[in-house]
C-alpha cells in the first residue's frame, strides 16, 4: 500500500504542535510550583493511623489558575498527540507503531494521559512539570534523532501481534514511567528535612505510585506473555533470553517486587519507593539501551 504523504504530513505538524503545548504546559506548571501557597495539613484519623493530607482551599490564586490553564494545554496537547498518531497509522495503512519513533510517541502518549487521569483523583496538579519534562525530552528524542519517515513494516512485523503485543508493552511502559517520578519524589517529600513543602503529602504520593503501579502491571504482564506467543509462532520459542526479553523479566520481578514490597509492613515506604525508582530506572534503560544499542531479535539499533 503506497504512504500517504499529505496525512504523514499532517502527523508531522501535530506531533510537533504537540510538543508545543507540553512545554508551554510545563511552564505554567512550573509558574504554579514556584508561586503556589504550600498545602496546608490537616491530621485525619477515622478510626486508624493518624495522616497529614492537603486540606483543600475555599478560592483559588492567581498561581493555581495558571495551573489549571498548565492542566487544559495538557489536555489538548494529548489530543494533539494521539491525532497525530491516527494520522501517521492511516498514513501507511497499518499500526501506527512499527518503528522506534512511533513506538515512543505512543509510550508517551500513554503516559500524558495517565496523568490527565491522576490530576483528576489525587491533588498533584503542581507536579507537572516534574512529570511532563521527561515525556517531553522523550518526545524529542523520538521527533530528532529516533525519526523516521512513514512506511510500511518490514514483512517480518507483518502481523496482528504487532497490534497487540508492541501495543500493550508501550502502553504498561508508558504509565509505568508516571509512578517512578512520583516514588523519586516521594524519596524527597519523606526525607527528615522536608524541604520540599509545595509538593503534595508523602501519603498522597506513595498511594498514587502504588495505583498506578497496580493497574499497570497486569498489563504489563499481558504484554509479556503477548511477545511470548508472538515469538513461538515467528521463531518457533516461547522464551529465547533475548536481550529484550530478559531485561522485561527482570523488571517484571522488580515491579511484582515493589507490589509485595508496598504491602509489607517492614518495606511499606522508603524501601519499596526505592523499588519502584529501580523498576523506573530499568523501563528507561530498556528503551534506550536495549533497543538502540544493543543487538537482537528486538533490537532497534542501526536505525
Amino acid at each position: 500500500m503506497p504512504v500517504n504523504e499529505t496525512l504523514a504530513t499532517y502527523s508531522d505538524w501535530l506531533y510537533r504542535s504537540a510538543l508545543g503545548v507540553y512545554l508551554f504546559a510545563i511552564l505554567l506548571y512550573a509558574v504554579e510550583q514556584a508561586f503556589a501557597r504550600a498545602p496546608r495539613k490537616a491530621l485525619v484519623g477515622a478510626g486508624g493511623p493518624d495522616v497529614l493530607v492537603d486540606e483543600p482551599k475555599a478560592e483559588l490564586s492567581l498561581a493555581e489558575r495558571i495551573g489549571r490553564m498548565g492542566a487544559a494545554l495538557t489536555v489538548l496537547g494529548a489530543v494533539l498527540h494521539l491525532g497525530s498518531l491516527v494520522m501517521r497509522g492511516l498514513s501507511a495503512g497499518r499500526a501506527p507503531w512499527g518503528n522506534m519513533y512511533e513506538y515512543m510517541s505512543l509510550l508517551c502518549l500513554a503516559a500524558v494521559v495517565t496523568w490527565i487521569v491522576l490530576m483528576a483523583k489525587f491533588p498533584i496538579r503542581r507536579l507537572g512539570a516534574f512529570v511532563l519534562t521527561p515525556i517531553l525530552v522523550l518526545l524529542f528524542l523520538g521527533g530528532t534523532v529516533l525519526y523516521a519517515e512513514s512506511a510500511p513494516v518490514q514483512p517480518a512485523l507483518r502481523s496482528y501481534w504487532l497490534v497487540i503485543h508492541v501495543s500493550v508493552i508501550s502502553i504498561s511502559s508508558g504509565v509505568l514511567l508516571i509512578p517512578g517520578v512520583t516514588s523519586i519524589l516521594y524519596l524527597l517529600k519523606d526525607s527528615k528535612a522536608d524541604r520540599f513543602p509545595r509538593l503534595p503529602s508523602a501519603d498522597v504520593l506513595d498511594r498514587m505510585s502504588y495505583r498506578t503501579t497496580v493497574l499497570a502491571f497486569p498489563l504489563f504482564t499481558a504484554g509479556i506473555i503477548c511477545g511470548a506467543i508472538w515469538a513461538e509462532a515467528a521463531w518457533g520459542r516461547f522464551w529465547g533470553w533475548d536481550p529484550k526479553e530478559t531485561v522485561a523479566f527482570v523488571s517484571w520481578v522488580v515491579y511484582a517486587a515493589y507490589l509485595h514490597a508496598r504491602a509489607t509492613a517492614g518495606w511499606r515506604g522508603r524501601g519499596a519507593a526505592w523499588i519502584n525508582v529501580a523498576g523506573f530506572a530499568l523501563n528507561v534503560f530498556n528503551l534506550f539501551f536495549i533497543n538502540l544499542v544493543t543487538t537482537g531479535l528486538h533490537s532497534y539499533a542501526g536505525l
